[in-house]
């Protein structure tokens, strides 16, 4: 084997990439300039933001009952769990895990979700480490638990905000293709492509397209990625 070659990825479709020495050192680099770019763009957004967060808190409470923030264990770095927080944007009967009956919205949570301001606290993920700006999005730990080795690479990085997937269709595009669309950004790290996915998510906010998961999304995408590998093992 090429002792230059370092780390090796597999496509869905078994197309391998190799990365070398010298990729990765530049690499690193960049993960720790990022890593240290992101806390503090954070700290500074929750200050900036704070206003328009108790803003928008004080209108969930205004338009429904229950608790403000929504917490939900979710996949990071390594597979290593944790929780995060978003603006309620359900109603408070609302299970998110009773799959026969679809999610049932609030007037403001639909504002909060088209625009993506559901998502400001976790701006809290960010500072503390366990979220960037940029890279794949932190799913339920279901999501983790029914992947192969190679679909797992996708969480080689920590999650992000926004990420490659969610501008190239957000929920309008298969689980498949999100995995690998995570998996191209993995394999291309650089301060370039996060320039690019910073500029495409700006256009995908405004056109609000895929915005919203949804259960029966989750619900298809892991009986997909169930059968998916199902078929690969007895393979």
């Amino acid at each position: 084997m090429n002792e230059n070659i370092i780390e090796t990825y597999v496509d869905l479709n078994g197309n391998v990439t190799h990365r070398k020495f010298y990729s990765q050192a530049l690499i690193v680099v960049f993960a720790g300039i990022k890593f240290m770019f992101d806390r503090l763009l954070a700290i500074f957004g929750l200050i900036v933001a704070s206003p328009l967060m108790l803003l928008i808190a004080i209108a969930i409470k205004l338009d429904s009952k229950g608790h403000v923030l929504f917490k939900q264990e979710r996949t990071g770095k390594g597979g290593k769990n944790f929780y995060i927080y978003k603006f309620r944007t359900m109603v408070e009967k609302n299970d998110v895990h009773d799959f026969s009956k679809a999610d049932e919205h609030t007037k403001i949570g639909k504002i909060l979700r088209k625009t993506s301001l559901d998502e400001l606290p976790q701006l809290f993920s960010i500072a503390t480490g366990k979220m960037s700006f940029i890279g794949p999005r932190p799913w339920i730990p279901d999501y983790y638990e029914n992947m192969n080795e190679n679909q797992r690479h996708r969480y080689d990085v920590r999650p992000g905000l926004t990420g490659l997937a969610q501008c190239m269709g957000r929920n309008d595009i298969t689980i498949f293709d999100k995995i690998e669309y995570d998996i191209e950004y993995i394999k291309n790290y650089s301060l370039y492509q996060d320039i690019k996915i910073i500029f495409l998510t700006i256009k995908t906010v405004f056109t609000g397209h895929g915005a919203d998961a949804g259960k029966n999304t989750i619900k298809k995408e892991l009986d997909d990625l169930k059968k998916y590998n199902k078929q690969m093992e007895s393979e």
